[in-house]
């Protein structure tokens, strides 16, 4: 590992801080809202069971002002046949909300994907300006499990399957 200097420029943290979360994999989701709004996002996290509450953030583009602004989201979590609907949501100009990625609307007027690992409805809490991105803490109102399945998972800029074998509990030191 390289040594860590002091205080480097603000632009060399940021580009540092953009390279250290490449290396680090997390699960894929695409969150929608009634409209239809959607777009890909690799920062879902869990902050609370009792009441659940679940976090993301989200950047300016048009979609995430969208999902900002709506009162109700759906957070798809996808599984290992939604590699390309993931980027189709990551990108600007990627198809959205067509008949063959399999969408279908909640009551209340969310789509949602049927065949995700889970689908959770969730309510905003907090939406917190952060730099160039908004912190939306939500409570889960409602959940919809699909079949158990290889969670699909951003790494260095790609999509992959998780494998579900488990981590060796040890390792064994270098001779």
């Amino acid at each position: 590992m390289s040594s860590i200097t002091v205080r480097p420029p603000e632009s060399q943290v940021s580009e540092l801080f953009r390279a250290a979360f490449r290396r680090h994999a997390a699960g894929v989701a695409v969150i929608t809202a009634a409209g239809p709004a959607g777009l890909t996002v690799s920062s879902v996290a869990s902050v609370s069971a009792a009441p659940p509450a679940l976090s993301f953030s989200v950047m300016g583009s048009r979609s995430g002002r969208a999902l900002l602004e709506a009162p109700s989201l759906v957070i798809n979590l996808l599984g290992p046949g939604h590699a390309t609907l993931a980027r189709d949501f990551a990108s600007s100009g990627g198809a959205r909300f067509t008949p063959g990625q399999g969408w279908a609307d909640l009551p209340t007027g969310e789509p949602y994907l049927p065949d995700a690992v889970a689908a959770l409805r969730a309510t905003p809490l907090h939406r917190i300006p952060v730099g160039e991105s908004t912190l939306v803490i939500a409570e889960v109102v409602a959940v919809l499990l699909g079949e158990p399945d290889h969670p699909l998972i951003h790494h260095n800029k790609d999509f992959f399957i998780g494998t579900g074998k488990p981590a060796p509990h040890h390792i064994n030191p270098a001779p």
